[in-house]
């Protein structure tokens, strides 16, 4: 017996990320698009997302708001939709997946303790390659210690709000984390004198169209450790988000990430 698709509404439907979600949920045998939405006011509400996303027609409008049944909720959109999706979730038992960048520590708190609730997976980054750079910055972190100069080089497409990146702040925070040092630095300029030790610093380029890159250098005396990941396209990302859907359906309530799904450190 074939076993029911896994139906995934998708919050942010209209956005690079969201589009290329359902382009992939089209393809899949196992999912199945069960709602695109994105905020009140947006000028195609009410229209087919599937010529949005370069389908044929799918039979799913674009919505402002969640009214059918879901699986699962996989969310880029903007802090304050995901502010406004998050509650429902919770009210109807949905596990929630969230690559929404930008959250302020409040309203990121607020969501966090919804996993009382639901399922819930909240990641700067949904690539599984993006997510090994970070256990291994981690581990490279820990055995070089502070005596390790560390900067964090990002580059994105020349459309994105947020700066640093998501990703680039997670591994500041993964770095930070090993060597024990809260001292982070965006971008110098002047006079800045000596570079202190244990100071991470993190520096944001837009450029183009670029999907995203990050490089993370270690510089010693004599010596310099570079790791870096570049996104040739954006479906290292989806994929990923599409994972975790999977991953998570059927879960108890918790927080969850991407270490529990790829198992890395276990």
């Amino acid at each position: 017996m074939n076993r029911a698709p896994l139906t995934i509404a998708m919050n942010g439907a209209t956005g690079r990320m969201g589009l290329r979600i359902i382009q992939l949920i089209a393809q899949a045998d196992d999912l199945a698009l069960a709602a695109a939405l994105d905020r009140p006011g947006h000028p195609q509400l009410g229209e087919d997302i599937g010529p949005m996303a370069g389908l044929n027609r799918l039979g799913v409008p674009l919505a402002d708001r969640l009214d059918g049944k879901a699986d699962v909720v996989i969310d880029f959109s903007t802090p304050e939709g995901t502010s406004a999706i998050a509650p429902v979730c919770a009210d109807r038992g949905i596990p929630l997946v969230v690559g929404t960048t930008g959250l302020e520590p409040g309203p990121r708190a607020d969501l966090e303790r919804l996993a009382d609730r639901i399922p819930l997976l909240i990641a700067a980054n949904f690539s599984k390659a993006v997510n090994v750079l970070m256990f291994l910055v981690g581990e490279a972190a820990r055995v070089l210690g502070p005596s390790a100069d560390i900067e964090i080089v990002e580059r994105h497409h020349r459309f994105k709000k947020d700066a640093p990146s998501g990703t680039a702040l997670r591994l500041a925070e993964v770095a930070a984390s090993a060597i024990g040092s809260d001292r982070f630095v965006h971008g110098r300029h002047g006079l800045v004198g000596e570079r202190p030790a244990g100071e991470i610093g993190l520096h944001a380029l837009r450029t183009g169209d670029n999907p995203g890159e990050h490089t993370v250098v270690f510089g010693l005396m004599g010596e310099c450790l570079e790791l870096s990941h570049r996104a040739l396209n954006r479906d290292g990302f989806a994929r990923g988000a599409l994972d975790a859907a999977r991953f998570l359906a059927g879960k108890p309530p918790g927080r969850y990430s991407m270490d529990d799904l790829l198992r890395l450190g276990g």
